[in-house]
């Protein structure tokens, strides 16, 4: 029965996913792209062609889902639409190598944003539409998705959603999961929709305003031009930008209060504080050292604004190549790499709130040391954290070093000098996008092999998913009965 239940499940998913090709196909109309067309509805007609066969063998059968079948679900359900995705790059031509074109859908979908293209605006408009909406349908979660439109999986709805959510602590804002599915989306869809006219209002078509929101919400970083936002040379939508990376950066969940009178709980969440703490300290240590590079302290400000919002909230943007700022700025950069944004938000990284965690913890026992018998415990947004918080952060970070640690082994087999191993392993793990060196704002993930990209396509899912979900499966005690 479970199995039943995971193979309809999946079916219904790809359905979905293959749906929202819908977008890519209208651009293609739009602009005239009339042979890119069956490079989305091949897979679209395929895919709604398996659900059928499947919604009639299984219709009589109920849904089963328990932990160990939920983490299976999320898992392969990212594995399977990361193939999809690359279906209309190779169908087109755009990027017709497997690897290439695995590694590119994986990125989008993770919200990483590493792209092996040195060339993206000579892409059919349509195909980089589909790149960056890709950012928007992974920036919330597929599965949440599925489990928002489609009420059937409300009962085993919240298995899915621990799998793929982020941070340590994972619950509900509403009763039922599926109601809760729907406000984050809605919240997000907002989101999406207020920064696309405001992008526009800035002076961008309706193309670039929409494809730039998916990935700005969504905390990706594809864009349509090869300079990235900086190609624009659009003053106003970088700030634009900036702000709703900041805003994508912070837990949804706190939105949901805010909208409900519970603003309160904004001004005591110690995570939110922490974040923005960092923020604005890593923005005014960087402005200093990379004023004389632009001789005004509003420019330097800006560039220092947008970049360290977008490294730590791993949207990977960029606005200039910080390859060449004062090596001090550069260290801030690559220490946010570390860091990421707030859990149950759409950015990647390790999370604010680890980091918090284990400074507190930190503290304690430092003052266990001067008061051997005192009693200590973390506190969160004015409570006392769980005891075993301290355990679960613990090995979470350990587990997170070593993916980074072989990802940069890998990498450096591959030939990559230091520099670049160790940023593109904390890039790819992260889901932050470009790094230093050779993978740096100017320079992409092309020149690696295919084996290596195949690794780095699993290391961006693994990191997607808080590693658990993914290496679960290597545990022999998950294949036990």
């Amino acid at each position: 029965m479970m199995f039943v239940s995971l193979v309809r499940i999946l079916g219904l998913l790809l359905a979905l996913v293959s749906a929202t090709m819908i977008l890519p196909i209208c651009a293609a109309l739009a602009y005239g792209e009339y042979g890119v067309i069956s490079s989305f509805l091949i897979p679209i007609i395929f895919c709604f062609i398996v659900e059928i066969v499947l919604f009639f063998s299984t219709r009589r059968r109920e849904f089963k889902l328990t932990s160990r079948s939920g983490f299976a679900v999320v898992a392969l359900a990212w594995v399977s639409t990361s193939f999809l995705g690359a279906v209309p790059f190779m169908i087109s031509g755009a990027i017709p190598d497997f690897a290439d074109a695995l590694f590119e859908s994986v990125s989008g979908y993770t919200t990483t944003g590493a792209t092996i293209l040195a060339e993206v605006e000579n892409l059919p408009r349509s195909i980089n539409l589909w790149r960056m909406q890709m950012h928007w349908l992974g920036g919330m979660g597929i599965v949440a998705l599925t489990v928002a439109l489609l009420p059937i999986l409300g009962v085993g709805g919240f298995q899915l959603i621990k799998a793929e959510t982020t941070g340590p602590e994972k619950g509900k804002i509403t009763p039922k999961i599926t109601v809760t599915a729907k406000i984050l989306w809605f919240i997000y869809i907002a989101f999406t929709l207020v920064q696309t006219v405001l992008l526009m209002l800035a002076g961008m078509d309706f193309f670039d305003a929409l494809g730039h929101s998916f990935a700005t919400v969504g905390t990706g970083g594809f864009s349509s031009k090869n300079l990235s936002l900086g190609g624009f040379a659009n003053v106003p939508a970088e700030w634009i930008c900036i702000i709703f990376m900041l805003f994508a950066g912070v837990n949804f969940s706190l939105y949901y209060r805010l909208f409900t009178g519970r603003g309160i709980e904004l001004l005591q969440n110690t995570e939110l504080k922490a974040y923005l703490t960092i923020v604005f300290g890593a923005i005014f240590i960087v402005v200093p050292f990379i004023m004389p590079l632009y001789h005004s302290f509003g420019t330097a400000f800006r560039y220092a604004a947008f970049h360290v919002v977008s490294i730590i909230t791993t949207t990977g943007f960029s606005t200039a190549d910080y390859s060449k700022w004062h090596p001090a700025a550069q260290a801030v950069l690559f220490f946010l790499m570390f860091i990421g944004g707030c859990s149950g938000s759409t950015a990647g990284g390790i999370k604010v709130i680890r980091w918090v965690i284990m400074g507190k913890q930190m503290g304690i026992e430092v003052k266990r040391m001067l008061h051997p018998h005192g009693v200590f415990s973390i506190q969160l947004n004015k409570h006392a954290a769980r005891k075993d918080m301290v355990f679960n952060v613990s090995a979470f970070m350990f587990l997170y070093f070593f993916v980074v640690m072989i990802t940069a082994i890998i990498t450096a087999v591959d030939g990559a000098d230091l520099l670049t191993s160790v940023t593109a392993s904390l890039a790819i793990t992260g889901n932050i996008g470009p790094g230093f060196g050779n993978v740096g704002p100017a320079y992409n993930f092309g020149s690696f092999s295919s084996f290596t990209k195949y690794w780095l396509s699993f290391a961006m899912i693994t990191g997607r998913l808080e590693l658990y979900t993914m290496l679960v499966f290597f545990m022999p005690a998950f294949w036990k009965k």
